[in-house]
C-alpha cells in the first residue's frame, strides 16, 4: 500500500509538471495558454521560473555561491548556499571561523504563501550583486555570514497553488509540514482541518530534506518565512506558557531593532503572542536540537487593512499598558491581536481562493515590489544584526 501512495504522488507530481512545463512553453511560443497564477498575478515566478532563476544568478554570482539539488520519493528540493569569495579560499574548517555567522533561511514550507519565495529570490539577487543594496550593506552582511537559503520547501502543492488552488497549505499528503517535526510533535493532531502534524516526526520526504539540508549547514541563525499577518517570532511556538530562556535577551534585541526598521508590528515568543499552540514547528526544532542561538519565524504579509488595524491596535496596546514593548511580549494581553488572523499560527475562519491570495500574499505588483524589497534587505539586516553576537558567544 505505501508503495502504492507513493507511484501515484510521483505519477500525480509528474503529470503537474509537465502541466506547467507545457503552460510556460506554450507562451514562449506567442500563445496565450498559461496557468491561473501567471495568467492573473504574472509578476510572481512560477516554480520552473524559480529555478531557473536561481540556477542563473548562481552562476553569474559576485560572491562565491552553489545550487544542490536533493531528492527522496516524489520530492525535489533546492537549497543555495552563498560565502563571500574571501571565505570560499580558504579550507572548510578557517572558512567556518572566517564566517561564523551562519544564517538559514527557509521558505514555502506552506504553498500558498508565494510571498515568501519572492523574497528569498530577491535576496539571492542581492546577495550576487544583481539587485543594488544600501551602501555598504551587502559587503557588511558577507563579511562574517554565509546563507543557506531553501526556496521552495513544499514544491509538489506549489505546483497545484500556481494552478489555483490559493488556500492548499499542506503537502499531497494532507500534512502541514511546519507541524510535522520533532519538537513536542505529539502535542499536535493528525485530524486537523490545516495542521494535521502527520503520522510520526519527520514523517514527510519534503520536511526529511530539509532536516538533514539544515543539520548539514548547522545554522547559527535561522528564519523560517511565512505570510497571512505580521509578526516576528522567538520560540517557543509549541505552546502559550513559555518565553525561550537560552539566549532570550539577545532575541529579542535582535527583533525589536528589525521590527523598528521592517515591520512595526508584534514581536516576541510565537506561542505567546498569538495565545495558540503551534507544536511541532521548524524554528522551535532548529533552537532545541540544532542550538542554534537565533532562531525565528516571521509573517512578512498581511492583506493591507487587516495588517494596518493590527498595526495600530499593537501601538495602542503598548501606549495604555504604558510600559516597554519588550517587557509586553512576555503578556498573554497581546492574543487578541491575532483574532481574526489567518497566519502560520492562527486561522480563525474558511476563505475562497480569492480571498486566500489576497490575504497571505499582495495582489498588485507595486505592493509586490515593496514587500519583496523591504523584506529581502530584512534578511540582510538580520545578519549583520547577528553575526557580532555569533562572534561575542563563541569568544566567550
Amino acid at each position: 500500500m505505501e508503495l502504492r501512495r507513493l507511484l501515484t504522488l510521483s505519477l500525480l507530481h509528474l503529470l503537474l509538471s509537465a502541466a506547467v512545463n507545457v503552460q510556460l512553453r506554450g507562451r514562449g511560443r506567442g500563445t496565450h495558454v498559461t496557468g491561473r497564477l501567471q495568467s492573473e498575478f504574472p509578476f510572481y515566478h512560477t516554480t520552473e521560473e524559480l529555478q531557473s532563476e536561481a540556477k542563473r544568478l548562481v552562476s553569474s554570482c559576485k560572491a562565491s555561491a552553489k545550487l544542490q539539488t536533493v531528492q527522496k520519493d516524489y520530492v525535489s528540493i533546492d537549497e543555495i548556499r552563498v560565502n563571500p569569495i574571501a571565505a570560499s579560499n580558504h579550507s572548510a574548517k578557517s572558512a567556518k571561523s572566517a564566517t561564523p555567522n551562519r544564517v538559514s533561511l527557509l521558505f514555502g514550507e506552506h504553498s500558498r504563501e508565494l510571498i515568501g519565495p519572492e523574497t528569498g529570490l530577491m535576496l539571492l539577487k542581492m546577495l550576487c550583486g544583481e539587485t543594488s543594496t544600501k551602501k555598504g550593506m551587502l559587503e557588511e552582511a558577507l563579511k562574517d555570514s554565509e546563507f543557506q537559503l531553501i526556496l521552495n520547501a513544499n514544491p509538489s502543492s506549489r505546483l497545484r497553488v500556481e494552478a489555483g488552488e490559493y488556500c492548499l497549505r499542506e503537502n499531497p499528503n494532507g500534512v502541514d509540514l511546519n507541524r510535522n517535526w520533532d519538537e513536542k510533535w505529539d502535542l499536535g493532531t493528525e485530524h486537523s482541518a490545516e495542521q494535521s502534524h502527520g503520522k510520526r516526526p519527520f514523517s514527510e520526504p519534503e520536511t526529511q530534506l530539509v532536516r538533514d539540508l539544515i543539520s548539514d549547514f548547522k545554522p547559527t541563525t535561522f528564519l523560517s518565512v511565512h505570510s497571512g499577518t505580521l509578526g516576528l517570532y522567538m520560540p517557543w511556538a509549541y505552546d502559550s506558557q513559555h518565553l525561550a530562556q537560552r539566549n532570550r535577551a539577545g532575541m529579542l534585541s535582535v527583533l525589536k531593532d528589525l521590527d523598528e526598521a521592517h515591520c512595526k508590528c508584534p514581536f516576541g515568543a510565537a506561542g505567546l503572542e498569538v495565545g495558540y499552540d503551534c507544536p511541532g514547528t521548524s524554528f522551535d526544532w532548529v533552537f532545541d536540537h540544532l542550538k542554534a542561538p537565533f532562531s525565528f519565524a516571521w509573517e512578512i504579509y498581511a492583506n493591507p487593512s487587516e495588517g494596518d488595524n493590527l498595526r495600530r491596535r499593537w501601538e495602542d496596546k503598548v501606549a495604555n499598558m504604558k510600559i516597554q514593548k519588550v517587557s509586553l511580549l512576555q503578556s498573554k494581553e497581546l492574543s487578541d491581536l491575532y483574532a481574526d488572523s489567518h497566519s502560520d499560527f492562527w486561522s480563525s475562519t474558511a476563505m475562497n481562493q480569492q480571498e486566500c491570495f489576497s490575504n497571505f500574499n499582495p495582489g498588485t505588483e507595486e505592493d509586490y515590489n515593496v514587500t519583496v524589497t523591504n523584506w529581502a534587505t530584512s534578511y540582510l539586516n538580520l545578519a549583520i544584526k547577528t553575526a557580532p553576537l555569533v562572534k561575542k558567544q563563541n569568544a566567550d
